[in-house]
Formats: structure tokens, C-alpha cells, sequence
């Protein structure tokens, strides 16, 4: 997938973008507060996958597909899925599944245990029933596990759905979404179970837990309520940026045809035209965008991305100025007006790129590329020491343990006593020294 704007990255399936990211904020923010969620202890993430799903993880993190946010029609879809997945997370649930595996576990170890005496009982006996009743003991004390784990999750994923329909009643948005996110699960082929087992399904049989979640969602007071017109425009904006960044070209055309003159079909061209290198294209569309919302920050923010790629860098300065003053908070968009900065090759830009990249690190560590354009930003600054500490924080994310102890150690040698940076590469070097006996 093309990378999104600021540098949307790809890390492992997950992509990273503002805009989408600020909205999805926007859609959890009061659903996290219903939960009794502290604000900011759940990251939401996109994961780079056309399918229609989400799920959260016990490192208190919540993915959500693009494919999920591309097919919902509108934000309280979305927002329902949030209200499930935050029910999951107030009901402790992931805590519960690890405690009940290593249980589960148990139960199989002794199962396999119980069954190999029972083999060599019957081995030893040269009975050959005896040996085939201790795979039978193996094989059903497994299965027991197995069972028993899925029918918690099968009550965690209920309980999960009404949780989900309290919370949505108490911000006062409908719990309509939440079904009809269900019933087009219910269509999917990853639903499709006829002849399987009940008791071996993680999640409630599709057609009982849509007669639940009807039954729960009709007699909610909100049912019949409403996103917000502006909540629904931002939606829009946002299915038709990832349908121009995800979508092969003909898909684009045929959703957001040249006779669709809205602001999201020619967001999604202009967006599909940079992609395809069509940049005066992608850019005229871009402007044209800009006399609509003089003010939008995404659009300068993509008119920035679209000119410090093609080698514009010093064009791709102001622009990204103007989108850094309209998200002063957006660690992305920062860092990619550092990267632009550095990108001028101007002496006498480098110490501002320096600062927004450094802005840009402090809120977002772990992102690769801030620490590379500033290991190359102290260089030109002959800052060895910084330079040499930045390319180790680089190494680090990068996982290359042996190139991020040699940059510490370098950058160790030449930094300041006690300065925040050469505490940090005083950790790295101390991380990989061996203990003594």
C-alpha cells in the first residue's frame, strides 16, 4: 500500500495517518469514557487489511482494519465496533482469556500425562485397547481445553454486546450500527458455518446473537438517533482517502466516477493521481481543494507529501507549515516538516528541522524515519555526538542491537556527561552488557 500522508508508515501491517487516526480518536473518546476508560491508556491502530474487522490485544491496544472503515457506511458503525471492543476491555476479558489458557493448558498437560501412563500400561500389558483408551484420554482431555476455553469467549463476546449497547446509550448515539456492523458479518464467508460444532465457535452463532442485539438494541431510548452532520462529512473523508491510497485505480473511478464533483470523490482522485505520478494533476486537484477549506490542514498536508516526494522540498516547506499550524499536536505532520527541512539542503533550515524533529520523536519514539533524517540533519550540523546518537536510536527500532551499541558507544564518547542523550545511550550500551557471575 502507498504510504498514506505523513508517512502513513507500514510497520508490520500497521499504517499510521492523522487525519484518521484524530477521527478515530474523536469516535472513542466518549465511548472510552462510558467504559471508564482512563483517556490515553488505549491506542487505536489501523492495520493494513481490506477485510472488515477489528480487535483488541492485551497490551491495551485496539486495531482496527481499513477495510472495516472503507466498507462502514456510516461513523456509528464504526463507533459501534469501538463500544464492542471497549466492552472487552472494561470486562477485563483479554486478562481473563490468558489466565484460562495457561488453565486450559493445564488440563491438556495432564490430559496427555494421564493418557501416556495409561499407553504404557497398556504396552507393558500387550494391550493394544488399553493403549488405544490412553490416545482417547489424550485427544478428549485436549479437547476439554479446547471447549472450555471457547465457551468463556463465547459468553466474553456477549457480554461484549451488551456492554457495548449501554455505551452507546449513555453517549446517546444509536445502537443501529452496532447490528448492521453484524448482520453484514453474518453474509461473510468467515461466517458461513453450517456443520460446524457450536460448542467448538469462539462467537455466538450468527442469526442467535443478531436476534440478541436486535432485541437489546430496538428498546434502547436512542435507537432512532443520528451522527452529526459534521461527523458524517469527516467519514466520508476518510473512507475516500484510504479508497485513493488502497484501491486499484479502475475501483476508484467506478465509486467516485469524474461526474461526482463532492469534496470526498475529488479528495479520493487527487489522492489516486499522486499515486499513479500524475503530480500536476494530483496537485491542481489539490488546490482546487484548498479554495473549498483554505484552512484544512490534510490538504496541506497532502500537498506537502505530494512535493517533498517529487523534489520540491522548499515548495513542500510552506505547506507543510500550513498543516503544522492547523495540528500543532500532530507528532506525523511535524515530523514531516522536519523531513522537508533537512530534505532543502538550506544551512540555514537545518536547525529548525532539527526542532521538529525532535518535536516530532518526543511524540511519536518509535517512528524510524524522524531518527534517521536527524542523525543526517546533526551531521550536516558537524554534531557527531548527536548525529551518532540518533543513528542509535534508528539501529534500536530497527532492531540491529550490534549497529545501535557501536553508534551509543561513539555517541557515548562525544555527548556531554549526564546529558539526556548520553543517559539514553548509556541505557542502550548497559542493555546489551552481560552480567557478571
Amino acid at each position: 500500500m502507498s504510504a498514506l500522508p505523513a508517512q502513513a508508515q507500514a510497520r508490520s501491517g500497521v499504517i499510521r495517518d492523522a487525519e484518521i487516526e484524530a477521527l478515530l480518536k474523536d469516535y472513542a473518546a466518549p465511548i472510552f469514557n462510558a467504559a471508564g476508560i482512563a483517556k490515553g491508556s488505549i491506542t487505536i491502530a489501523l492495520i493494513d487489511d481490506r477485510s472488515f474487522n477489528a480487535f483488541v490485544t492485551t497490551g491495551r491496544r485496539m486495531f482496527v482494519n481499513i477495510g472495516a472503515l472503507m466498507e462502514a457506511k456510516t461513523p456509528n458503525e464504526i463507533i459501534g465496533i469501538i463500544a464492542h471492543e471497549a466492552g472487552h476491555i472494561a470486562g477485563g476479558h483479554l486478562t481473563l482469556q490468558r489466565e484460562r489458557a495457561g488453565m486450559a493448558q493445564m488440563m491438556a498437560t495432564a490430559g496427555v500425562v494421564l493418557g501416556a501412563g495409561a499407553m504404557v500400561a497398556g504396552a507393558g500389558n500387550r494391550n493394544m485397547n488399553a493403549g488405544n483408551g490412553g490416545m482417547g484420554i489424550m485427544l478428549g482431555a485436549q479437547e476439554l481445553a479446547v471447549r472450555s476455553m471457547l465457551s468463556y469467549q463465547r459468553g466474553e463476546e456477549q457480554a461484549a454486546d451488551r456492554a457495548a449497547i449501554k455505551y452507546l446509550a449513555a453517549t446517546k448515539q444509536s445502537p443501529k450500527g452496532l447490528v448492521d456492523t453484524f448482520k453484514r458479518l453474518s453474509d461473510d464467508q468467515m461466517f458461513k458455518l453450517d456443520g460446524v460444532d457450536p460448542y467448538l465457535m469462539s462467537h455466538p452463532a450468527p442469526q442467535d446473537r443478531i436476534a440478541s442485539l436486535e432485541q437489546l438494541a430496538t428498546s434502547s431510548p436512542v435507537f432512532a438517533a443520528k451522527d452529526p452532520v459534521s461527523l458524517v462529512a469527516r467519514h466520508e473523508m476518510m473512507r475516500a482517502k484510504l479508497y485513493g491510497f488502497a484501491a486499484k485505480g479502475e475501483e476508484v473511478v467506478r465509486r467516485y466516477p469524474i461526474s461526482d464533483m463532492s469534496l470526498p470523490a475529488r479528495y479520493a482522485r487527487a489522492i489516486m493521481n499522486y499515486r499513479y505520478k500524475k503530480v500536476s494533476e494530483a496537485l491542481a486537484q489539490i488546490d482546487d481543494l484548498l479554495k473549498n477549506q483554505p484552512s484544512n490542514p490534510y490538504f496541506w498536508e497532502l500537498r506537502g507529501q505530494v512535493l517533498l516526494e517529487f523534489g520540491q522540498a522548499r515548495e513542500a516547506v510552506s505547506a507543510l507549515r500550513r498543516a503544522s499550524g492547523g495540528m500543532p499536536d500532530s507528532g506525523l505532520i511535524r515530523g514531516l516538516l522536519g523531513r522537508a527541512l533537512v530534505a532543502t539542503g538550506d544551512q540555514t533550515l537545518l536547525d529548525e528541522g532539527i526542532r521538529e524533529l525532535t518535536n516530532a520523536s518526543q511524540r511519536e519514539p518509535n517512528d524510524i524515519e524522524n531518527w534517521r533524517q536527524l542523525a543526517i540533519a546533526y551531521n550536516k550540523k558537524d554534531n557527531i555526538g548527536m548525529a551518532e546518537f540518533s543513528a542509535a536510536q534508528e539501529a534500536l527500532l530497527m532492531g540491529d542491537m550490534q549497529s545501535a551499541v557501536n553508534h551509543a558507544g561513539k555517541a557515548k564518547a562525544r555527548l556531554p556527561a549526564g546529558s539526556p542523550a548520553a543517559l539514553k545511550a548509556d541505557d542502550i550500551l548497559n542493555y546489551r552488557k552481560p552480567k557478571s557471575n
